[in-house]
């Protein structure tokens, strides 16, 4: 089956045509870094991460860029005397970076900061001018502007009209021919840090924000590359931008555009802006990891998601149910050595992933196998329960959602089954006693903690209701 995209700018399902299929090309728009990560931040990055685990699946290598804004207004504005905003910017991106691989996303193949860029943005923007795309300012700012209205196809990512676009908010309008026109150089401003800014031959500043992208993608992947990425709050004006200055300049930019849902909160965007947000290292310590990781990848990537405590608690569950699975599967010390399988993918869950990556009924298909695994187990069918065993790794390899043997995993799994394995020699050694009454308590006690054991010919088995 062909693996097919949901487009933004072409508003349909595509047939994914890759430039080289030998190597996969990929942009994500990263985090400005003025303050630490929510977890919509997370929920973002893990998108483009299922995404790129599945491309590698398919193709093997992917070129994968995501890049740090790290000079900005809000950088600049949340800077303090004590901690000035290169120093601020390099801590959050820091936060950024943990709470990624906090939950198992992959690190990109190139993740170039903004402020190493700015030879490469200046020549982009010189050649704008040059083509007639964007004008200096006449005020002596030193800001230069992109001109919308000498390029015809402004607003074909978005479908909007150019007369229907708001005001740019991006700079001070006075040196603009258009509201629309939006700041490709921010010339310097009374107050702003000596270090903020860059010699061009504009006048000293910084680039706007919407030119980083552009110079930044090109400088790693290419004039042309396969994948553009970012949240659906990026699309305009944001990526609109990016597209027009791009192509504006000659260049064929992404092939295809792939936008993720937002985290909401009552039905509203999860952002530092309105202050609703749930700060990622928040989350990632109350919950684990895989946890976090499951509940935000079990919506389809396009979807809205609205997080609850209820969300956390189903994703352990399926978690726990993958995991007793596995447990129950491989219990043998020598359960599957000396045979041979392959960790081959059920053809339905690669149906599933290829539909627009559609992790959700990917997932259906990863429990239907658990289910079955444990109906053979039931049935003491060994071969067909290792068979479905192996399929279960090899999903959640793919997912990255390879569970533990305890989903709080590490320590906290070895305390546990030292804690259990310790009732149930006590138990055995009760019931060696004939002291029913004794052995019956600490059946009673594990089984109130939610943990199920399983006596069978080869020892007494624990695993964690779910």
């Amino acid at each position: 089956m062909t693996l097919r995209l949901y487009d933004t700018r072409a508003q349909l399902l595509r047939d994914f045509v890759p430039l080289d299929p030998e190597n996969i090309t990929m942009y994500v728009c990263g985090p400005t870094v003025q303050s630490g990560p929510h977890i919509g931040h997370v929920r973002a990055a893990l998108s483009f991460d299922l995404l790129r685990r599945w491309l590698e699946h398919r193709y093997g290598r992917v070129t994968f860029v995501r890049n740090v804004t790290d000079i900005d207004d809000k950088v600049l504005a949340n800077a303090t005397d004590a901690e000035p905003w290169w120093a601020l910017a390099y801590r959050m991106e820091r936060e950024f970076t943990a709470a990624y691989a906090g939950v198992g996303i992959l690190a990109p193949t190139y993740e170039p900061r903004a402020t190493a860029s700015v030879p490469q943005m200046q020549e982009l923007i010189a050649l704008l001018i040059e083509r007639g795309h964007a004008y200096p300012a006449p005020d002596g700012s030193g800001d230069v502007y992109f001109d919308v209205r000498s390029w015809s196809d402004y607003g074909s990512l978005t479908h909007q009209s150019l007369d229907a676009m708001e005001a740019a908010e991006d700079a001070d309008p006075r040196g603009k021919r258009n509201p629309q026109d939006f700041a490709l150089w921010k010339g310097t401003k009374p107050g702003e840090p000596a270090d903020a800014r860059w010699a061009s031959p504009w006048g000293a500043g910084r680039p706007g924000w919407h030119i980083e992208c552009s110079a930044m993608s090109k400088r790693y992947l290419g004039a042309e590359f396969d994948i553009h990425g970012g949240g659906l709050d990026l699309r305009f004006p944001h990526h609109e931008n990016e597209l027009a200055q791009s192509t504006a300049a000659g260049d064929g930019f992404a092939r295809y555009w792939v936008h993720n849902g937002l985290v909401t909160v009552d039905g509203q965007k999860m952002s530092k802006s309105l202050g609703n947000f749930t700060l990622a290292a928040d989350v990632l310590g109350a919950h684990d990891p895989l946890v976090v990781r499951y509940a935000l990848a079990a919506a389809h990537y396009r979807s809205s998601l609205d997080l609850g405590e209820s969300s956390w608690t189903e994703a352990e569950a399926a978690l726990g149910r993958i995991g007793s699975f596995l447990q129950r599967a491989f219990r043998d010390e020598d359960g599957g050595r000396g045979r041979s399988y392959s960790q081959s993918l059920p053809e339905a869950f690669a149906a599933a992933m290829d539909d627009d990556l559609g992790v959700p009924q990917a997932l259906a298909v990863l429990h239907e196998t658990v289910r079955a695994g444990n109906s053979a187990l039931d049935a003491g069918e060994t071969d067909a329960a290792l068979d479905s065993a192996f399929a279960v790794l090899a999903m959640t390899s793919v997912l990255g959602l390879t569970p533990t043997s305890s989903t709080k995993g590490g320590a906290s799994a070895s305390a546990l089954d030292a804690l259990v394995q310790t009732m149930i020699t006590q138990r055995a050694q009760a019931r060696a006693d004939k002291d029913w009454a004794a052995a019956d308590r600490i059946r009673d006690a594990i089984a109130a903690a939610g943990i199920t054991l399983e006596d069978t010919p080869a020892g007494t088995h624990w695993s964690i209701d779910g």
